[in-house]
């Protein structure tokens, strides 16, 4: 806001950052940000995964595992095990440290039962919830197997979370950007074709006939220079575009890519207005 009021009194206008989308489906979403900076992109990445609240189980008390597996890894695997977090699904619940009960209660957490008799595996859809809108998202997801008379009994409490206090509850599986390839050629150099069979993505294409070399699918560049290095009289070379970026996210299907975007934005804003205050010589 400070920025802008500089801006405007200089008769100049504020970023003019521009978002193209490439690829989106149920989980994850691909998009390019173009005229932007470092900062602001990594922003978004870092709150996306660790300031976005999440649910996961918490706390695990097993009454009976006959399994060979030991408590622990029984109760890390139900923590790891991704449950609906949307908006609709967390309505209501507030952060356990919030709340005036002592342990958990239906105002700060969900529980969860698990009973089950072998043989055979058990799996997440086996978990039953006391809130129908938080569940398993994956019903296949094997926690144990049981042999013949072997029985498991526990009660497992889901509560909020943030990434940034355990893996648990980040909610994305990738969220990370890169700085728009950019591959030039030196035309008043003999062209090497030996620069294209060296590229591991098949990014660069030899084409003899019209004597060059042709760029397919330049945002799939790793921009490893294996071209650069094979390239004898350095006739390739591969950089990036300063403020161009593609970002891709991809979430543990807890929550929509978007619905993750959204509450990164948020989050970033309101640390933002929060600063200005500050500047300002306001209280935070």
């Amino acid at each position: 806001m400070m920025v802008l009021e500089d801006l405007e009194v200089k008769g100049e206008e504020g970023s003019k950052m521009e978002i193209e989308l490439k690829e989106k489906n149920e989980n994850e979403i691909v998009f390019i940000i173009r005229d932007a900076e470092v900062p602001f992109v990594n922003a978004i990445r870092r709150i996306a995964m660790m300031e976005i609240p999440k649910i996961a189980i918490e706390d695990v008390n097993i009454v009976k595992n006959d399994s060979a597996m030991f408590d622990e890894v029984l109760a890390h695997r139900l923590g790891l095990t991704p449950l609906f977090s949307d908006a609709e699904a967390i309505e209501g619940l507030v952060f356990s440290e919030d709340c005036e009960c002592e342990d958990y209660c239906p105002k700060c957490s969900v529980s969860f039962t698990l009973n089950k008799t072998g043989p055979g595996v058990v799996y997440s859809k086996d978990l039953s919830s006391t809130d129908s809108k938080i569940k398993s998202v994956y019903d296949t997801i094997p926690l144990l197997k049981l042999k013949d008379d072997e029985d498991v009994e526990l009660e497992a409490v889901a509560k909020l979370g943030f990434g940034k206090d355990h893996a648990k509850w980040i909610p994305t599986t990738v969220c990370s950007y890169k700085q728009y390839p950019k591959i030039t050629f030196n035309d008043e150099l003999e062209v090497d074709y030996g620069c294209a069979e060296a590229c591991p993505r098949g990014i660069l294409k030899a084409d003899k006939r019209s004597k060059k070399i042709k760029v397919n699918n330049i945002e799939n560049c790793s921009m490893c220079k294996s071209c650069v290095r094979a390239s004898e009289n350095k006739y390739v070379d591969v950089g990036y575009e300063k403020n161009n970026f593609i970002f891709r996210l991809e979430t543990d299907g807890s929550m929509t890519p978007e619905e993750v975007l959204l509450k990164a934005c948020d989050v970033l804003s309101e640390k933002t207005e929060k600063f200005i205050s500050f500047c300002k010589g306001g209280r935070t």
